[in-house]
């Protein structure tokens, strides 16, 4: 069995959306995903300007069975960029083979290569399984924050907002 961590290229994006939808039945939220091919492709690799959304595969025997979708991230107090990963996901099948651990790593070494001092995620608080993977790789959950989202109205509303800053 070969496997092989490596940066997405375009011909990827139809096994990277098979994974997103893979990985969002796990979740329970499979009715939320919008996304497509030409969604992926025009985020992945845009014909005009530099892409902001990045992409690594696991691939055993050639075919990618885990991905790692990515952007930058800025903090203002170190100054510099870090990599926000989006979203992690092996196939059930190749769990426990050190593919999440290589994605992982692959993402840690982008950071050291660039002068990235931080590589942050969010997982959902029911998913035990990937915590327990996170924290033995030293992973520490940021408990003290709390994350919110504005979508759908609320977002269309504060958009057309008018006045103010």
């Amino acid at each position: 069995m070969s496997t092989s961590i490596r940066p997405a290229t375009l011909a990827d994006v139809p096994a990277i959306l098979r994974l997103v939808e893979d990985l969002a039945e796990y979740e329970k939220a499979r009715h939320e995903v919008e996304a497509t091919e030409e969604h992926l492709r025009a985020a992945l690799f845009p014909e005009d300007g530099a892409t902001s959304t990045f992409a690594h595969v696991a691939e055993v025997d050639g075919q990618v069975v885990g991905m790692a979708v990515w952007f930058l991230s800025f903090s203002t107090w170190t100054g510099t960029s870090g990599i926000w990963l989006e979203d992690l996901y092996v196939d059930p099948a190749h769990r426990g083979s050190g593919l999440g651990h290589g994605l992982l790593r692959a993402l840690a070494q982008v950071c050291r290569d660039r002068g990235y001092r931080r590589l942050e995620w969010w997982v959902l608080n029911w998913n035990t399984p990937s915590i327990g993977f996170y924290e033995s790789l030293g992973a520490q959950p940021q408990s003290e924050w709390t994350t919110y989202r504005l979508d759908g109205d609320a977002l269309a509303a504060l958009a057309g907002a008018t006045g103010g800053a």
